[in-house]
């Protein structure tokens, strides 16, 4: 089994890719940070197993692992190598979404055609941009009185530097452009 490895424009997250599908099809990225219950990611356990492993992103095709301030690239890379290699070799298979996902809110009639266009933008031009970068974006709400976007930010993205520009350069023009009722993207927590 070969891996490969890529850095990310955040210096604290690298992106590893086992050259196969690691969330099942159709399932949505899974973050878990050390400390979460990670019962039902167990790749993401035996990660977090490995000393200053702070965060794990688990995308379709790749896993962003995030490190401590304290911690350097050529100590951990190796040993987490060493464990998604064992994992997948052990007869890990893809990893499914087992965890609660929190209800979404509920858009209606006008709302629902402008929410469903931003999260298509979002799915279609975004995601793909993000993900190549080892993370994430997801819609988390429209507040449809300021026009506001509310998205978060996941994997390596998440504490990013650049993700402020990222959101407010990118994503915040894009749909702008595309759908006049937004007026502004923020970042959600």
């Amino acid at each position: 089994m070969f891996i490969q490895t890529q850095d990310t424009p955040n210096p604290a997250t690298l992106k590893f890719l086992p050259g196969r599908e690691v969330m099942a099809e159709g399932l949505p990225p899974m973050e878990v940070d050390k400390g979460d219950d990670a019962d039902h990611l167990p790749l993401a356990s035996i990660l977090f197993s490995i000393p200053n492993i702070e965060r794990v992103f688990f995308g379709q095709d790749f896993i962003s692992v995030t490190r401590s301030a304290k911690a350097d690239w050529p100590h951990l890379k190796p040993a987490i190598l060493g464990a998604i290699m064992d994992f997948y070799v052990g007869g890990g298979g893809v990893i499914t979404n087992e965890g609660t996902q929190a209800d979404e809110e509920v858009y209606e009639g006008e709302v629902l055609e402008i929410v469903t266009q931003i999260k298509e933008l979002i799915d279609t031009r975004v995601r793909p941009a993000v993900a190549q970068d080892g993370g994430d974006i997801l819609f988390k709400r429209f507040d449809v009185d300021s026009g506001t976007v509310f998205l978060q930010m996941k994997g390596a993205c998440a504490g990013c530097p650049s993700s402020s520009m990222t959101l407010k350069s990118g994503v915040e023009n894009l749909l702008k452009h595309y759908v006049p009722e937004v007026t502004a993207v923020e970042e959600a927590f």
